[in-house]
């Protein structure tokens, strides 16, 4: 099973509208598969136009470790080296803070990621967690 394109924009549609709703700066956010390829991306008017690379960033992290963004950033905080070491084996694609939350179905199977980017990292994760638990899905942030 992945995340179906109808899926992606019910979870893009809801991350948004949970920051506008929490008073969020302005959010992009995008949807990975389980490989870390984008099925799905949309940036806020307002947000900068990098936000793409630092969405993304997020979601192939815990794509590419199998972990939230949480225990990525926690992983950081106690040990740089690896987290420069990842940095440099995923060419940049790795932004090792919250923000990127894996995805799951009912059975624990990881079905991809959700980056999101804007506001604080505790906030891009709230976000996107309400944006996967809408579309039906398990989020793990």
């Amino acid at each position: 099973m992945s995340i179906s394109i109808k899926k992606a924009r019910t979870i893009i549609k809801t991350t948004l509208a949970k920051g506008r709703e929490a008073g969020m700066k302005p959010l992009s956010v995008v949807v990975v598969d389980a490989g870390g390829h984008t099925i799905a991306f949309e940036r806020e008017d307002g947000a900068a136009p990098g936000r793409y690379a630092l969405a993304h960033g997020k979601a192939h992290g815990c794509i590419m470790l199998g972990l939230p963004g949480s225990a990525i950033q926690a992983r950081a905080d106690s040990q740089a080296y690896f987290v420069q070491a990842m940095n440099g084996l995923y060419g940049g694609d790795f932004v090792p803070v919250k923000g990127g939350v894996l995805v799951r179905d009912a059975k624990g199977n990881t079905l991809g990621a959700v980056g999101v980017t804007g506001d604080s990292s505790d906030n891009d994760a709230l976000a996107a967690t309400a944006g996967i638990e809408a579309a039906g899905l398990i989020a793990e942030a």
